[in-house]
């Protein structure tokens, strides 16, 4: 999966979502830096994809600030913890990209609205086309169609739940146990492909 915009060197882009991608949901969401828990094989995956090439990126919903759970300290705190975890086994995330709004702020950034993404894409120098966007819910996959990407369902966090609720919809979507057999595939891919 290579990636260029105009006047950029080639890129390889990923754009992954947080909670129940990288480390385990909850409905009560991740207010401090000791619930934040990674899910077996995540920070590994998010290193080997690293090591191939990928500039690895994160699109979270974070409305736990604007429901007054959290503030922007703490979600800080949260992602010191998770770039920690990540560096003992080798690997980065090259940015993270977070709406802090509720779902009355009728806001671009919400995820399903496209805006995180297409931030992304501006700031990486990208088109989205074909780029891989992994989510645990709907929302991630209506957010990845609406900028133009590929959306890609796995099954950890809410994935099950959204795979139960929305098969119909899903019918075209790639699904994966976890995001390690996401990286798994798309390496693979890429070897085949004749890419390093």
């Amino acid at each position: 999966m290579t990636y260029s915009g105009p006047g950029t060197a080639t890129v390889k882009l990923i754009i992954l979502d947080r909670d129940g991608v990288i480390n385990e949901d909850s409905d009560e969401y991740i207010k401090s830096p000791q619930e934040w828990k990674p899910i077996p094989g995540s920070l590994e995956a998010v290193a080997r994809l690293n090591q191939a090439g990928y500039q690895v990126t994160v699109a979270t919903n974070q409305s736990g600030i604007a429901r007054g759970l959290f503030d922007i300290d703490a979600l800080n705190a949260i992602h010191q913890t998770m770039a920690a975890a990540l560096r003992r086994f080798g690997g980065h995330i090259d940015g993270i990209f977070f709406c802090p709004h509720g779902p009355d702020a009728h806001c671009n950034c919400r995820k399903p609205a496209p805006g995180l993404l297409l931030a992304i894409a501006e700031r990486f120098g990208v088109e989205l086309d074909g780029v891989p966007v992994i989510g645990d819910s709907l929302r991630d996959l209506q957010a990845a169609r609406a900028a133009g990407a590929r959306p890609i369902l796995v099954r950890t966090g809410k994935g099950e739940r959204t795979l139960q609720q929305q098969r119909i919809l899903l019918n075209d979507t790639p699904i994966f146990g976890n995001l390690s057999a996401v990286a798994d595939f798309l390496l693979k891919s890429d070897s085949t492909m004749g890419r390093t």
